[in-house]
């Protein structure tokens, strides 16, 4: 291939499209667990998150719900991934063979979002959430009906591999992915630019920006103990007593179990098994979705 403007055109064309087949070609995980939050700034404020309402009685003047300034943002990172192509390969007409790379290219750029959202959710356990605790702790500060302040727990401790019930039905996912920036297909291949001239390779890349980041620790319950009936059942019993500020019900409705490669067969059997071992009805059966990860492997 000459190496002109035109022929590098159609090149970056061929290569795009091979990068779009292979970010179509991705099926992501992280829309099981996270909302997308499209960001417009450099980092986004969630202290909203500390203070949902419920509706009331309209008597009187409307009662207005000054929300919590809980310190909470999540800044937006820069992410890339760059490959180069010698330059001597395009004008021996070897490009074809660099497709491939350009699809994998692209679907790296599409399973990114998942290796963030399912990394956070494994390090849950010691990383803040809006009220300044752990997302899986054991005092989360919840004011009681009496107007005294108590805590609540959303995790279960233990020395296994670690599990996860979740509500994911609300408007806001247990999980927040902030979006800046959608994965971008980029080129350096002009004659003037140093990689070309001083490397002669010619630079293909995707870039973006985005960040995760914790919503409400209400809807998520996360165990390190054994998958078994009786720690499920307490999973699901815990996150069902879940109140609000006040003693307001929450309504928190587990459905979906999130787990990795190492607890997909505890998975199965405490939730997709029709009968019990000795032959008893699974009052578990079907209670929830089951989400089997690899990311929390």
């Amino acid at each position: 291939m000459i190496i002109n403007s035109g022929n590098l055109a159609i090149l970056f064309k061929a290569f795009n499209a091979a990068f779009q087949r292979g970010f179509g070609g991705v099926s992501p995980l992280w829309d099981k667990v996270a909302t997308m939050v499209p960001s417009t700034t450099g980092s986004e404020e969630y202290g909203w998150l500390g203070d949902i309402p419920g509706m009331r009685e309209w008597i009187g003047d409307r009662h207005i719900h000054n929300l919590k300034g809980h310190d909470y943002a999540i800044k937006n990172k820069k992410f890339e991934l760059t490959v180069g192509v010698p330059r001597d390969k395009v004008e021996d007409d070897q490009y074809g063979v660099y497709s491939p790379m350009m699809e994998m290219l692209g679907q790296s750029a599409n399973q990114h979002p998942d290796e963030l959202v399912f990394a956070l959710l494994a390090a849950g356990f010691a990383t803040e959430c809006y009220d300044g605790q752990y997302f899986f702790d054991t005092d989360h500060p919840v004011i009681q009906a009496d107007g005294t302040e108590g805590s609540v727990s959303n995790m279960q401790a233990g020395a296994g591999t670690p599990w996860y019930l979740l509500d994911t039905r609300r408007p806001l996912k247990p999980l927040i992915l902030q979006r800046r920036k959608t994965p971008e297909f980029v080129r350096q291949d002009d004659a003037k630019d140093d990689n070309v001239f001083n490397r002669d390779e010619l630079v293909y890349g995707v870039d973006d920006r985005k960040n995760v980041g914790f919503g409400f620790w209400q809807m998520a319950f996360g165990s390190k103990d054994t998958l078994d009936a009786t720690n499920f059942d307490a999973a699901m019993a815990a996150m069902g007593a879940f109140k609000g500020d006040h003693g307001k019900p929450l309504g928190v409705m587990p459905n979906l179990l999130v787990v990795g490669s190492g607890n997909r067969a505890a998975a199965k059997a405490v939730i997709e098994a029709e009968r019990l071992a000795n032959g008893a009805s699974n009052t578990n059966f079907k209670a929830v979705d089951v989400l089997v990860v690899p990311w929390l492997d």
